[in-house]
């Protein structure tokens, strides 16, 4: 007769499937199955069955990128086309300091390995060099200058080349950062660190005589270090070159070691005939706190990106190759947004635009510009110019009226804190904080109400905000869009600003829009608030605005001062729809900090109020107090 076929996993599946075969058969057609000892060895076959599917299951879907589970299977199947994931990176600071009293030498020589001793997060920290640093000794003094210091220990590794093996060079440490790494190949009878090879990540213009190696990730976040085989890449032990090998690699903290910005010197500094100086009481003044650590990179990540470089293949043609490449280029990059000149208005054609949000920070330095741009000449395509422009954020905000049953509350305050503290974990979510990020309305309101029991319901209102930096006391012009429809008031009043002063009036003055029905678009006001309190118009055409495309210009205008700091004006504008979306090089975040939640008692629900006679509903409207835009 033919065997069952199993459609599922499920135990009580199979037991029933092996019982219906056994009865089947005639010899056991009467049999009672559920009163007897076969009943044990029913369901030691079921589990056996169900064990060895489960297994197999397993086993298949480990075989797979995107179903793989297991870090050490996704990083091998992302080798296979040729992807390695990323290491921890080291938080890096920049610091200067001086050495006086030198004597007798030219140079002085900071020495590789520990530099300071930083703090960060009440925690101290480690920061060392991976190389040496070597200055010029003037008037007795050397000094230091802008020298950068990575989070972490300096360690060594090394190892000695058998030819007669199969060897393999893996440091057995799952914490290093891999751009510290350097590696070193010598002959047993030379003296010091030998000849340094080069690491690579693929192997174009490599040929027999290239003292090369490649890194891949192995087992337990831990790496390997492969050398050339004389074909592509020196390989070690010919004419009797490379016995010794030494790596020398930072072991980091990662993240954690970002904010550092108080150090002690316990570096050690020697003269040019190496001779180790006194170097008593240093000062170190601190030019960038620590920064940009990182921690290794995650198993859903190296899904996401490990097919797109593959797809790259080494070239940046489309958006999906930049992203790819940059993250490469960039480890710090946390999202990254690509926009073809062609799309822009007017079209800049022959040129691709990027903006990148980093891990910690909002802005990307200039330094790193300029390195990412110069590392992306190799892959780019001969002709196309690229650009990196600073972040542009768009916060979403809220207004929310949460309604609860006092009878299943004892502190509203509690509740509301609950409240903030779910919102904020959603805020985290992959939904948002990145580039063609989406707030979800629906998934907000329903993230409220199910915060506690005792939420019956609540009314959210959904603002979006720009933050203008402005240029003071210049006559300038400003261009802010939202990449988001605005919502039409007849009556105005759907932009509203922050309070800033212009040349030739003394009092705060704000933004707030007049609409045309007709054609979606209206004029861009400036008024003032005089002392009784009434809305004085000061320039009744400063701008435009565009509700269709959400875009607001405003004229020339000489704006001396703002209310908020750094020159900074927030801009706010309530969307069309709930649902906002960071179009193109618009990073999306909810900003909690900035929303308003309100807790109100649900007389209904809790019983005090049947009628309803007594039940509130709650609306809230923007409004200006003591230059600032308040939410009543």
């Amino acid at each position: 007769m033919p065997f069952t076929k199993f459609t599922n996993l499920d135990f009580d599946q199979i037991k029933t499937s092996i019982k219906d075969y056994l009865r089947a058969n005639s010899k056991f057609s009467d049999f009672d199955f559920e009163g007897s000892n076969f009943s044990v060895l029913i369901d030691t076959l079921a589990y056996n069955t169900y064990i060895t599917a489960f297994n197999s299951n397993m086993i298949v879907n480990e075989s797979f990128l995107d179903s793989a589970t297991l870090r050490q299977n996704v990083v091998s199947l992302a080798r296979n086309i040729g992807y390695v994931p990323r290491s921890r990176t080291a938080s890096k600071a920049s610091i200067t300091f001086s050495i006086s009293n030198i004597t007798d030498s030219l140079t002085a020589t900071l020495r590789r390995g520990l530099v300071c001793v930083g703090e960060a997060n009440d925690t101290t920290y480690t920061f060392s060099s991976p190389y040496d640093i070597t200055v010029n000794v003037i008037d007795g003094t050397a000094t230091f200058e802008n020298i950068d210091i990575y989070q972490g220990t300096l360690l060594s590794k090394k190892f000695t080349y058998d030819g007669s093996l199969d060897q393999r060079f893996i440091i057995n440490n799952s914490f290093i950062d891999t751009s510290t790494l350097s590696v070193y190949v010598k002959n047993s009878l030379e003296s010091g660190l030998g000849i340094e090879y080069k690491l690579i990540n693929n192997i174009l213009n490599v040929n027999s005589s290239s003292r090369i190696y490649l890194l891949q990730e192995v087992q337990d976040e831990k790496y390997e270090i492969i050398f050339g085989d004389g074909i592509f890449g020196k390989k070690l032990g010919e004419n009797n070159d490379g016995t010794i090998i030494t790596a020398n690699y930072i072991v980091t903290d990662g993240e954690d070691g970002n904010g550092a910005n108080n150090f002690s010197f316990s570096g050690s500094v020697i003269k040019s005939n190496s001779e180790l100086i006194n170097v008593g009481n240093v000062t170190v003044t601190t030019v960038q706190s620590s920064s940009n650590g990182g921690n290794i990179e995650p198993i859903n990540s190296i899904k996401y990106y490990a097919p797109r470089m593959y797809s790259a293949q080494n070239r940046a043609v489309t958006s999906r190759d930049y992203e790819a490449i940059v993250k490469q280029i960039y480890p710090n990059a946390e999202s990254i947004a690509v926009v073809g000149g062609e799309e822009l208005d007017p079209p800049e054609y022959g040129s691709v635009i990027l903006s990148i949000k980093p891990k910690n920070g909002t802005y990307v330095s200039d330094f790193d510009k300029s390195r990412i741009l110069g590392d992306l000449k190799q892959y780019s395509v001969s002709g196309i110019t690229q650009k990196i422009i600073d972040l542009k954020v768009l916060y979403v905000e809220i207004d929310s009226a949460v309604y609860y049953d006092n009878s299943k509350v004892s502190d509203p305050d509690s509740l509301k804190t609950d409240v903030i503290n779910t919102l904020i974990k959603y805020s985290e979510s992959i939904d948002l904080n990145k580039f063609g990020g989406r707030f979800k309305y629906s998934k907000v309101l329903q993230t409220i109400d199910n915060t506690n029991t005792a939420i019956t319901s609540n009314i959210t209102k959904v603002r979006i905000r720009r933050d203008l930096k402005v240029s003071l006391n210049q006559a300038s012009q400003y261009e802010i869009c939202f990449g988001n429809r605005f919502y039409v008031n007849p009556k105005g009043g759907s932009i509203k600003s922050t309070a800033f002063k212009i040349s030739g009036e003394t009092s705060n003055v704000y933004i707030t829009d007049t609409p045309n029905l007709t054609s979606k678009t209206g004029n861009i006001s400036i008024f003032k608030i005089d002392s009784s309190g009434r809305n004085v118009i000061v320039a009744k055409d400063a701008g435009t605005v565009d509700y269709i495309k959400g875009e607001i210009i405003l004229n020339t205008l000489n704006i001396t001062s703002t209310s908020n700091p750094n020159g900074i004006i927030e801009i706010q504008a309530y969307p069309e729809s709930n649902d906002v979306i960071g179009l193109k090089d618009l990073y999306l975040d909810f900003d909690i900090s900035k929303s308003q939640i309100n807790m109100l008692r649900d007389v209904i629900a809790s019983g005090d109020e049947i009628t309803g006679n007594l039940f509130t509903r709650e609306y809230y409207t923007s409004s200006y107090s003591n230059g600032k835009l308040t939410r009543n």
